[in-house]
C-alpha cells in the first residue's frame, strides 16, 4: 500500500460514488461506507485494485499485444481518445457498434472501405465524380470516421480493452467477455464487474477522476511498450556482435 497513491487518488475524488439505491452488488467489497446517502469507495482497496490493473496493462504492452480504449460516455471520450493516440492504441471513443468484436470480420469490410475512400480522396481518385456524388462520399467517409477511424490499424482481435465505466459500454464489455479478451475497466458503485479481469472501483463521473486513473494505465502501457522495443532490439545487438567478431 502506498500512502502517496492514496493521497492523490482522494485528490482526485476517486472516492466518490452514487447513491446507495444504484449500488451494484458486484462492487459492494469495495465500498468503506456512505455520506450524504452517497457510497464512499474505500481507497485503499482501490489502490491495490489499481496496481494490479496497471500491472495487467504493463504485461500486455510488454508481450505487444494491443489495447483497445473504449469509452461512450461524454466525461470519457475526449481524454481516452487522447489517452489512445499517446500510445499508439486502438480506440472506441464515440457510440460502440455493435459486433465490433462479435463480427468482427463484417466490421473489417466497413474499415476496408473507410480506408479505400481515405486513399482515393488523398490520390484525387474521386475528382472523376460529380460534385454531388463527392459530396455523399465525403459525408460517407466523416461517418466511417467517426464510427470506425479509431480501429483502422486494429487487424485482429485486441489482446484487451481499456474501459470507462462498463455499465455505460456494457454492449462493449459483452462482446469481449464472449471473445474471452480481459478487460481492464474503471467502475463506479453502480457497475457490474462480474466480467471484468481488473476492476479499479472509483468515482468514473468526473474528468478529474477519470484522467487520473487513465494516466495510470497509459504510464503503465508506456513502460511496457518500451520493454517490448527493448526485448527485440537485444537480439539485433547480438547479431551484430556475432558479425563483428566474425570479420574480426
Amino acid at each position: 500500500m502506498t500512502a502517496t497513491t492514496i493521497k492523490k487518488l482522494f485528490e482526485a475524488g476517486a472516492h466518490f460514488g452514487y447513491s446507495r439505491t444504484r449500488r451494484n452488488p458486484t462492487i459492494a467489497q469495495y465500498i468503506f461506507g456512505q455520506k450524504n446517502r452517497n457510497d464512499i469507495f474505500d481507497l485503499e482497496l482501490t489502490e491495490v485494485k489499481l496496481e494490479e490493473a496497471k500491472k495487467a496493462a504493463l504485461e500486455m504492452a510488454t508481450s505487444g499485444k494491443k489495447i483497445l480504449f473504449v469509452a461512450g460516455k461524454n466525461e470519457a471520450r475526449i481524454i481516452m481518445r487522447r489517452a489512445a493516440e499517446k500510445v499508439d492504441e486502438p480506440f472506441v471513443c464515440s457510440r460502440w457498434i455493435g459486433g465490433t468484436l462479435t463480427n468482427f470480420k463484417e466490421i473489417g469490410k466497413r474499415v476496408k472501405r473507410l480506408e479505400t475512400l481515405r486513399d482515393d480522396k488523398e490520390k484525387g481518385n474521386l475528382d472523376k465524380y460529380t460534385k454531388k456524388e463527392r459530396l455523399l462520399m465525403d459525408r460517407e467517409i466523416d461517418d466511417l470516421e467517426a464510427k470506425f477511424g479509431g480501429i483502422v490499424d486494429m487487424k485482429e482481435i485486441p489482446g484487451a480493452m481499456f474501459v470507462v465505466d462498463p455499465r455505460y459500454d456494457y454492449i462493449a464489455v459483452n462482446e469481449a467477455h464472449a471473445k474471452g479478451v480481459p478487460i481492464i475497466a474503471l467502475a463506479n458503485t453502480d457497475c457490474d464487474i462480474s466480467k471484468i479481469a481488473s476492476p479499479m472501483p472509483g468515482n468514473d463521473a468526473t474528468s478529474k477522476s477519470i484522467t487520473f486513473f487513465v494516466d495510470q494505465i497509459v504510464e503503465a502501457i508506456e513502460k511496457g511498450k518500451a520493454a517490448n522495443k527493448a526485448a527485440k532490439a537485444t537480439p539485433e545487438k547480438k547479431e551484430e556482435k556475432e558479425e563483428e567478431k566474425k570479420e574480426a
